[in-house]
């Protein structure tokens, strides 16, 4: 997820734009760039890193023009630098283009340009598309926009400038978020309704396939070659509020943005109905030569990895091992140069698990990451990298990056098990069809969050909460209790739902909240018998299933709903109403949901 801002008009872009981009720097934080006719001439200026240091180069050269384009990012393709950094410039220095989306036929296309001549100098998807336009220009930059988009498959919002048609800027999107707004001194074109408020409330929001001819500050609309007029709509959001869409968190923003998260994670990740990670898998040969398999991770990714090392287990038909890296990294005797180190982290700059890849990579150990930060220690040090593609998250509590890892781990274990034999061509399409169908299944649970409120109040009440599974629901209520103890401040205990008679169910009274997660066909009778045992003592049971059974019905004090999923995948979808419910507990406690007490985003000391 990056941030777009570009402004034609009356005034200096320069000033609008950088305002924009610092409104926008949620979305993408690893480098910033902008591009403007000045004097007829295209120039740009980037830097990697923090806005500032864009600003600060700005200060020294400041570029002057009506017309202009910026770009704030979040990597996807190639690492954070300044090469890297959008806007990207033809080889021939006629176009300029900024992006937020994948291309996913990119490779295809770059081969082709370079055949034809051009030249390209970073590692990124969108350098082709500056490239394809300008292969496609001959006076009229609206025509080359509309014939290179045709040829582009994945997701797109593009900003376009051009030397040869230096009083025009092109803005066009697919799936990907993209605005106007309507100023008295121009028209400014954003990915996200904050870079547009302190210049004007009014907007209008473009659909698919949209194309926008913007000329000294007037606009048309094009679809498919057709003008169309569009509502120009009044925002009335604050600008603290219009940063998170409206929402009054983060948290709540990035669990609404899970299902967008999980369609770009398998954009990435899936070619024509069959996973693809190229590179950044294993071979047969090289995974049948791995005597053993570790996975290690902290927090929420550990979930996310012993999630994975159900998928995986059942993949590869052996046994794998997964440790918190705290404590891997202390033992490991086991680990050696004929091993497989999976390691899973959101910021890849965890210290705990560095530590042990550091140690694994000293033994001679392959490692294979799966992170959502690019460039990041993690990535550079690993053998393979698969992304998660989320997008930056702010909150502290993880939501849409766990989902994320969830589904990478899904994938990993499919593209192993089709390498190993243990799944066919057919199978492996069956559960990637599956699992293209999460985002609406999420959803539609998504459409109900206000129905958990009674619940979140009910539970805001007690200072200890039950979370219980059996079987792989209780790697589901590990990572419901950490939700809910991390924002709430409420003690969460999660355990296997067997195991509450050895002990703990003496701490079982009137009233006690227990969340208990039931989801596995072969466990639902064993699991109603653990819920008979608390409800038996006075506890109020809170029942997530996708089971139909009537049972479950008698059993549940309060009972929430969601799709049905195969067994292997209910993790997915089971963590949204424990997110939602940690999410309300936390507001109706007053608490800091996206800055909690004691924690880190990225937690970078052992």
């Amino acid at each position: 997820m990056c941030g777009i801002v570009a402004f034609n008009g009356k005034e200096n872009a320069e000033e609008r734009i950088l305002q924009g981009l610092e409104k926008l720097e949620y979305r993408g934080y690893d480098s910033a760039g902008i591009a403007m006719i000045d004097h007829g001439l295209l120039k740009v200026t980037k830097a990697a890193g923090r806005l500032d240091a864009l600003e600060e180069k700005l200060r020294a050269h400041p570029l002057v023009g009506h017309n202009g384009i910026g770009h704030t990012r979040w990597a996807t393709h190639g690492v954070p630098s300044e090469m890297n950094a959008h806007p990207h410039v033809s080889s021939d220095h006629k176009v300029a283009v900024v992006h937020n989306g994948i291309i996913e036929n990119f490779q295809a296309i770059k081969n082709r340009l370079m055949e034809e001549g051009f030249t390209f100098y970073s590692e990124t998807d969108t350098e082709v598309v500056a490239n394809l336009i300008a292969s496609k220009l001959h006076g009229d930059l609206k025509s080359a926009v509309q014939e290179a988009t045709k040829e582009l498959r994945g997701t797109f919002s593009l900003a376009v400038l051009s030397s040869d048609d230096p009083e025009t800027l092109i803005v066009t999107r697919r799936e990907s978020p993209l605005i106007l707004g309507i100023a008295d001194d121009g028209i400014f074109a954003a990915s996200d309704i904050p870079a547009l408020l302190a210049y004007t409330r009014d907007v209008i929001y473009l659909d698919n396939d949209d194309l926008v001819v913007i000329e000294k500050g007037n606009y048309t609309i094009y679809n498919h070659g057709e003008v169309i007029d569009k509502e120009v709509k009044t925002v009335e959001w604050s600008m603290e509020s219009a940063g998170k869409e409206g929402f009054d968190h983060y948290m709540m923003k990035e669990i609404f943005e899970q299902p967008k998260a999980i369609r770009d994670c398998l954009l990435r990740k899936v070619d024509e109905g069959f996973v693809s990670f190229g590179e950044q898998s294993f071979t047969k040969d090289e995974i049948e030569a791995f005597d053993h398999v570790f996975m290690t991770a902290c927090g929420t990714a550990f979930h996310a990895s012993q999630v994975g090392k159900r998928a995986l287990e059942e993949a590869m038909q052996k046994e794998i091992t997964a440790e918190i890296a705290s404590e891997f990294r202390y033992n490991m005797p086991f680990l050696n140069e004929n091993s497989l180190l999976i390691v899973v982290s959101q910021s890849g700059e965890t210290g705990d698990t560095l530590a042990v890849l550091r140690e694994a990579k000293q033994r001679g150990a392959k490692v294979l990451a799966i992170t959502n930060v690019l460039g990041s220690s993690i990535d550079r040090e690993s053998d393979k990298v698969i992304y998660c593609d989320a997008g930056p998250e702010i909150s502290v509590a993880s939501t849409k990056a766990y989902s994320t890892q969830l589904l990478s781990l899904y994938l990993l274990a499919l593209d192993f098990g089709y390498k190993l034999g243990t799944y066919d061509e057919e199978a492996v399409k069956v559960a990637i069809e599956e699992l293209s169908g999460v985002p609406e299944k999420i959803e539609s649970i998504l459409e109900h969050v206000d129905d958990l409120d009674p619940i979140a109040k009910r539970l805001a009440s007690h200072p200890a909460i039950f979370y219980l599974g059996r079987g792989i629901d209780y790697l589901s209520a590990k990572e419901g209790a950490l939700k809910l103890k991390e924002i709430s401040y409420i003690h969460a205990q999660s355990m296997p739902a067997g195991e509450l008679k050895h002990g703990s169910i003496a701490l079982v009274e009137e009233g006690l909240p227990i969340v208990t997660i039931i989801t596995q066909s072969l466990l639902v009778e064993k699991s109603i018998s653990n819920i008979k045992e608390v409800k038996a003592r006075g506890a109020y049971n809170i029942v997530i299933t996708d089971d139909v059974s009537a049972h479950i019905d008698e059993v549940a004090d309060d009972l929430i709903r969601i799709p049905a999923i195969s067994d292997l995948y209910a993790p997915i979808l089971a963590v949204l109403p424990q997110q939602i419910l940690a999410y309300k507990v936390s507001v109706l406690l007053s608490n800091d949901v996206d800055k909690p007490r004691n924690l880190a985003k990225s937690v970078t000391v052992e």
